[in-house]
């Protein structure tokens, strides 16, 4: 080729061409084709999936919001399964919907997706395509929502820029360290096809709750993603923790690394508090005054204070489940004395570091995660305080109040209560589950499981899944109900009763306005 002329390579060319009867308009044999564009040919700037994925993922992403439930039913119906769909859900939050300029707002069409699943696992059976349907439908409203805003879709990793396997975990710390969003996302793209799940999640449970930005949104969705791949398989994995990864690196300002930001000092200071602790530190007693006095500091001190008093707890030999009723009750405390965003969120983020601390493998990671989560709770205060007016009620003073009715219609007595006045229903939440006798009879129940605190407690929170179901509209009524719902069996008996009480200030009650959507999943799922 070096000595021929490019005319003679022309001439040649099309000589050949029309040997082999391939001259003429379009070459001939492929005359009849398609033609194909150059940005068709270019390569695709959008994140693929695997390919047993992609064509579900594809029909929630191009299907009409209006058209969405009955496609997806009928593929339902054609033997598509609750995890292929549930997957395709979380994939196509991740592959469109942005976690920019906050984690939250419309990224709830990701965050709550576990949310979702959580209650269609406890829901009745009749009922548990319910919440995934709301979350495809709440999935084309935050999807619409990203095409105003600038269209955001994920694009391909660069893989050129991928480390190898043996400094894939090297690069991401450094990457992480230093905010440095590209070379963050490489990184875990390589992790993702080195390493194992919980390996990579020792290092993003640190990554989630090392500053307070979003609300806790970030421990949230670190802890969401985690339980969701354990549904949906560690094959999606690489394309839900890039998104992740993106998500954690959002800040305000300039590279956080060159500064000593406020939302940062928390997670810095507690590295070197949490090294204080004593090796037998998991070894400690029960102490109900521990959790008093933890709920107390909650509605007064600074973090650091907080900290300082939980290690010293922890020191003198408290166990770190009364830590915990502290932590989770002071949360709910707060959300009775302001309920709304902030105050719901002090539970949501509780419960996703409670399932780090449980699910860390590392000790050091599990002492600081604690430490961060009692952190959090008086900036979560201090947030409540800029919204406005915050209240004085305490959960150790909540007054239990028996119902009208008995057994089972005591329930319904509460959730109406709820839509009118929630403090009432707080109280009488609590006086049921303590088996408060009422005017109609000795005891809440006649007989059966609901003569037991526990048959009493899973009557309210069946009760609480249903009404989410078929009256839920935002992402928080799935979250927020998930979360303490879930959280009520991992506080001792003797604080258990009060948290769920405090959710009366936040669960769906049962004047809320019937979800129309409800009747359309049910419909289209019977065809």
């Amino acid at each position: 080729m070096a000595s021929t002329s490019r005319r003679t390579f022309l001439t040649r060319t099309a000589s050949g061409a029309a040997a082999l009867g391939l001259a003429g308009d379009g070459l001939g044999l492929f005359a009849g084709l398609p033609r194909v564009s150059a940005q068709e040919a270019a390569l695709p700037k959008i994140v693929p999936l695997r390919a047993e994925i992609e064509p579900l993922v594809r029909l929630l992403e191009e299907t009409p919001r209006d058209k969405l439930v009955e496609a997806v039913a009928g593929k339902i119906r054609s033997g598509t399964s609750y995890r292929e769909v549930v997957a395709a859900l979380l994939l196509a939050g991740v592959r469109n919907v942005e976690p920019r300029p906050s984690v939250g707002f419309k990224f709830h069409a990701v965050l709550a997706v576990n949310a979702a699943h959580q209650a269609a696992l406890s829901g009745p059976d009749t009922d548990r395509w319910l919440p995934i349907f709301w979350g495809l439908d709440y999935f084309k409203a935050a999807q619409a929502d990203d095409q105003k805003e600038r269209g955001w879709t994920m694009p391909p990793v660069n893989e050129s820029g991928l480390p190898s396997a043996s400094r894939a975990r090297q690069a991401f710390v450094d990457a992480m360290e230093n905010w440095d969003e590209a070379g963050a996302d490489t990184a875990i793209a390589a992790l993702a096809r080195s390493d194992g799940l919980d390996d990579t999640f020792e290092l993003l449970y640190r990554y989630g709750a090392r500053d307070f930005r979003s609300i806790g949104h970030k421990a949230i969705y670190v802890a969401g993603a985690r339980r969701m791949l354990e549904v949906i398989g560690r094959e999606h994995a690489e394309p839900v923790l890039r998104s992740l990864v993106y998500a954690l690196l959002m800040h305000e300002g300039d590279n956080p690394a060159k500064r000593d930001g406020e939302p940062d000092r928390d997670g810095r200071k507690n590295v070197e508090l949490a090294a204080t602790l004593k090796a037998e530190w998991q070894d400690g007693k029960p102490s109900d005054v521990a959790v008093r006095d933890v709920q107390a500091a909650v509605r007064h001190v600074t973090s650091e204070e907080l900290c300082q008093l939980i290690v010293e707890q922890l020191n003198r030999g408290i166990s770190p489940d009364s830590i915990w009723d502290g932590l989770f009750t002071g949360s709910g405390e707060l959300l009775m004395r302001q309920p709304g965003i902030v105050g719901l969120h002090t539970l949501t983020t509780t419960n996703a570091l409670h399932y780090a601390y449980r699910t860390a493998a590392d000790e050091k990671t599990r002492r600081w995660l604690l430490l961060q989560n009692a952190a959090f709770l008086p900036r979560f205060r201090a947030a409540m305080h800029e919204r406005g007016k915050v209240g004085d009620a305490r959960i150790d003073q909540l007054e239990p109040m028996a119902t009208e009715a008995s057994g089972p219609e005591a329930v319904g007595e509460i959730f109406a209560d709820i839509s009118r006045d929630r403090t009432l229903a707080s109280r009488k939440l609590l006086g049921y589950l303590q088996g408060m006798p009422n005017g109609k009879q000795d005891g809440p129940a006649a007989k059966g499981d609901l003569a037991s605190e526990a048959g009493r407690a899973r009557q309210v929170m069946d009760a609480a899944r249903v009404l989410v179901f078929l009256k839920g509209r935002d992402s928080h009524d799935y979250k927020f109900s998930s979360a303490v719902l879930e959280d009520y069996p991992a506080l001792s008996p003797a604080w258990r009763d009060r948290l769920l009480a405090a959710s009366a200030f936040q669960l769906v009650g049962a004047g809320a306005k019937d979800n129309a959507l409800v009747a359309r999943t049910r419909e289209a799922l019977k065809g």
